[in-house]
Formats: C-alpha cells, sequence, structure tokens
C-alpha cells in the first residue's frame, strides 16, 4: 500500500517533498492503495518555470512537427488502452467499458488536435490600400494550465492539453487528488512521443497549487472543469490577475418527454444517462419532465423494474462474468451526500420509487456503492430538483403543458446539457429552438460533441466566452495578431507624413 503518486516535472517524475498528505482508495473495497503529497509553492513554482523554459523552443515548432509527436502519443494511447482503462477503474470506481468510452473521447480530442496546422493559417487579404497587404496568424500564449476534476481523469485533460500543445503553448496540469495515478501516465506517454522536456508537466495538490496557478503571472491562461461554485472562483481569481479563463460548472440536464415519445426506448435512454457512470458526469440526465400524467406513469412503470435491476459492483471483474452496469461512487463523504439527497427528497414529500441507499455488494462490503434511486412527483423547490446530486439518482416532473414545462427547464439556474424525446419534428426543431442549454439532444440522452464541435453549457453551467475542445480551444488557446505592411517605393516617399487618421 501506500506508494506516493509523484509530480512530473520537467520530463522526470519527481516525490514532492510536502508533509501534507492525502489518501487515494481504490472506490470498490474503500481500501487506501496509494497516498498524494500534496506540492509546495516551490514545487508548483518549479512546473510553471519548467513550461516557461521549454515554451521559447516548442512555441517555435513548426505545427507539423508538433502534430507528428500528437500522431504518435496517439499510437500510444491506443497501444495501453487496457491498462490506462484499469487504472482509470481503480481509482475512480466507474466500470471498465465506460473508462475505455472516456479514453476514446479522449483520443477524439488528439485526432481533432492532430488536424490543427490547418487552422492555424491565419488569413490573408492583399491591397488593402494602394500597395498595402494585411495578413494575421494565430500565436500561442505561451504557459497555460488545466484544473481537473476526478469523474474523468483521462477524459477532461485530453479535452485540453492536446491543442493547447498543438497551438505551441506549454502546459502545467492539476489533477483530482481522488484518481491523481492516471496524469502520470500521460505524461509518460507524452514523453514517449517524443515531447521535449518541461513541454508537459504535472503537479499533484489542493486549492494551495490552484491558487498559484490562478496569480502567477507566467500563467497565461486557465482551462477547468468542476462545480459552479469553485468555476466561479477559478474565473473571478483568474480573471482579475490577468488571465483568459475558460470554467465549466455544474449541470442539472433536464429531458422533456413528449406525448408521442417511444416509452420504450426513452426509458432505456433514460436509464443509461441517469445511471451510468453512478450518475457521476455533468452530461447525465438527472431529471425527466413529462407533459401528460399518462406517460408519466408509464415511463415510471417502465423504469421501476429497470431500476431496481441495475447490476451494481466492481468496475473490473474476472475474465468471462457479465460486466455491471453500475460501479462505487468515488468517496465515503460523496456516498454520504448523495444518501442525504435522497433523504431530503422523502423530506419534502417526492416519491421514492426505488431506494438506493444502503446498497451492499457481497464480497465488497466497504466499498462505496449505492443503488439507483427514482423519485416520481418532484417539485421545482425541493433541494433534489434545485441541486446537482452528482449521484445515481433520477428524478420525474410532471408539467401540465409544453409551455410550463419549458419554463421550469429555462428557469433553472443551470444550462448544461438537456434532450427531447418525441416523433414530432416540428416539437424537436422547435425544443431546440426555445431550450436554454448550450448542447441539446433529441432523442439522444448525453449529446456531447464529437471533437471538431464545442462542448460548453450556458448559465451557470460555464463562466467564459469560449467553450472547450473543436474550433472554441483553438481560440482560447491562440491570440491573433494582424500585420499591416506596405514597402517603400519612390511614391510613398514623395508624400512625406501624414496627420489625419489613416483611411488606406
Amino acid at each position: 500500500m501506500s506508494q506516493f503518486i509523484p509530480n512530473f516535472i520537467n520530463g522526470k517524475t519527481v516525490e514532492s517533498q510536502s508533509a501534507r498528505l492525502t489518501p487515494v482508495f481504490n472506490p470498490a473495497t474503500g481500501e487506501q492503495t496509494k497516498q498524494v503529497k500534496l506540492s509546495t509553492a516551490a514545487e508548483v513554482d518549479s512546473a510553471i518555470a519548467a513550461a516557461q523554459a521549454a515554451y521559447a523552443d516548442w512555441s517555435q515548432q513548426s505545427p507539423l512537427r508538433r502534430a507528428r509527436i500528437l500522431f504518435k502519443f496517439k499510437e500510444l494511447l491506443e497501444a495501453n488502452f487496457d491498462e490506462l482503462a484499469k487504472l482509470i477503474t481503480s481509482e475512480h470506481g466507474k466500470i471498465y467499458s465506460d473508462s475505455i468510452g472516456e479514453l476514446t473521447r479522449g483520443l477524439e480530442v488528439v485526432e481533432f488536435a492532430t488536424g490543427i496546422p490547418h487552422l492555424l493559417k491565419g488569413e490573408f487579404s492583399a491591397n488593402v490600400g494602394r500597395g498595402i497587404d494585411t495578413h494575421s496568424v494565430m500565436q500561442p500564449l505561451g504557459v497555460v494550465a488545466g484544473i481537473t476534476p476526478f469523474n474523468f481523469p483521462a477524459m477532461v485533460p485530453m479535452w485540453m492539453f492536446p491543442i493547447a500543445l498543438a497551438c505551441g503553448n506549454t502546459f502545467v496540469l492539476k489533477p483530482s487528488e481522488k484518481d491523481p495515478s492516471l496524469s502520470i501516465r500521460l505524461a509518460e506517454l507524452l514523453q514517449q512521443a517524443g515531447l521535449p522536456d518541461g513541454v508537459f508537466n504535472v503537479v499533484q495538490g489542493d486549492k494551495e497549487a490552484v491558487d498559484i496557478l490562478l496569480r502567477d503571472p507566467r500563467i497565461q491562461a486557465v482551462s477547468f472543469v468542476g462545480s459552479t461554485p469553485i468555476a466561479q472562483y477559478i474565473y473571478e481569481v483568474g480573471s482579475a490577475h490577468g488571465k483568459r479563463v475558460q470554467a465549466l460548472g455544474g449541470a442539472k440536464n433536464h429531458a422533456l418527454i413528449m406525448p408521442d415519445a417511444d416509452i420504450e426506448m426513452t426509458a432505456n435512454a433514460l436509464l443509461g444517462a441517469a445511471f451510468g457512470a453512478a450518475g457521476e458526469r455533468c452530461m447525465a440526465l438527472s431529471v425527466a419532465v413529462t407533459i401528460d400524467d399518462a406517460v408519466a406513469d408509464a415511463i415510471v412503470n417502465n423504469l421501476k423494474p429497470k431500476v431496481a435491476a441495475l447490476r451494481i459492483g466492481p468496475g473490473v471483474l474476472p475474465e468471462g462474468q457479465k460486466e455491471n452496469d453500475m460501479g462505487p461512487l468515488i468517496s465515503k463523504p460523496h456516498l454520504e451526500k448523495v444518501s442525504g439527497y435522497v433523504d431530503q427528497g422523502v423530506a419534502a414529500g417526492a416519491t421514492l420509487v426505488v431506494d438506493g441507499r444502503n446498497y451492499k455488494v457481497a464480497g465488497h462490503e466497504n466499498g462505496y456503492f449505492i443503488g439507483g434511486s427514482l423519485f416520481d412527483h418532484v417539485t421545482t423547490e425541493m433541494s433534489i430538483y434545485q441541486e446537482e446530486i452528482f449521484g445515481p439518482v433520477l428524478c420525474v416532473v410532471r408539467a401540465k403543458d409544453y409551455a410550463s414545462a419549458m419554463k421550469l427547464i429555462n428557469d433553472h439556474q443551470y444550462g448544461n446539457g438537456s434532450a427531447i424525446f418525441t416523433s414530432d419534428g416540428d416539437a424537436a426543431r422547435q425544443y431546440s429552438q426555445d431550450v436554454q442549454a448550450g448542447m441539446v439532444g433529441i432523442n439522444v440522452p448525453i449529446p456531447v460533441p464529437i471533437a471538431y464541435h464545442c462542448f460548453g453549457g450556458w448559465k451557470a453551467s460555464i463562466f467564459g466566452a469560449l467553450n472547450v475542445y473543436g474550433p472554441d480551444g483553438v481560440r482560447f488557446y491562440t491570440r491573433m495578431k494582424t500585420i499591416t505592411s506596405r514597402w517603400p517605393n519612390h511614391n510613398v516617399r514623395e508624400q512625406g507624413a501624414a496627420f489625419s487618421m489613416p483611411t488606406l
């Protein structure tokens, strides 16, 4: 037990000298498996310094050479999928196939980043004035940082650093201290792919490390994914210190179920979207809104046996055994928090159709397991409706008509993702126009965009003007410089000085 997870600074794994420790657990067993030393201020400083020193050469490398390193990194990721997925499952708890899915979605951003040279070409206009040309170039920012959550230790960092590196920046990653081992393997694979020392660095830490990254003048931009209160803090402090910030926060994603929806298909979609990854996804569908009591009854009756029958247990099983549907939650405190929300829902008067509390898995009695919970007759003033639970809890809300359903959805503080289930193309089109959410699914329960589009919500789900990955990712990690040029000639020399505003 208790190996220490190191930092990765300037091309080397470095054990922190900090006296501040935090344990890392296997959520399926409750056993402490490793420890993290929370980096000192000097160690965070050394990571930033290494990235700053590496920037001068890395930013001047041709975009094609940077892309080729990412191509090699892609190959290494694919070759090590099994090992990486099991590492994710061992510290996060999600089932193995979900870890593979996470890696695949991260890999898609790497693939997009290999094509970034095409997006860095800038623009050119000839003869904007007599003998005058104008062109623009996309230049990197410098040293940038990523602060990432526990629920996607591979995918979320890969939303950030492949694009940042492809654009010519150097990177400092501060992963979650709950499941930090994967970050070191990513650093090692990048080095194996040929990434120069110092271009990518990892510092383990907590708020102390975060505050250094937010305030250090050498850090030019910060990307963050996590809860809304922390996202707002990251945005405010980083912006106050002159940094470009994209900070993605929490969610309470709604699904509107129309009277003409296919009940069986919709129920299956809700089941996977609400309870996959034990609900620990910012894109989990946690609220189902109906505008017909008969539809609500049909959905609840269809879901009830399915939720009760969810296979719950360890994320990796011996070969030949059927994989579980759901693994454990990340930690004991989070298990207590999610269970507490179920308590609140019962106390507030919601109908608890399926109770997932006090779930025990044979042979893993100390694991952080909870069953799926299904509530009906949830109302908008209840905490289980208002707040992000981040666990396997689905709430059914009954609205009287489309207008009232849209009002309650759009009045919610979060606007990350949303979905409609219907057979009516006109209703689907109207919903996609009306709903105040950044990502919309039409009969698609988790509408996470592919890598060449952008991921981002609205309202309290995001702080900052630019979304992650896709074209916005390139815009976030570069700044445009526009050059207007004229070369000396006889006519220009004869014109002499001009004191009025140039109009070309």
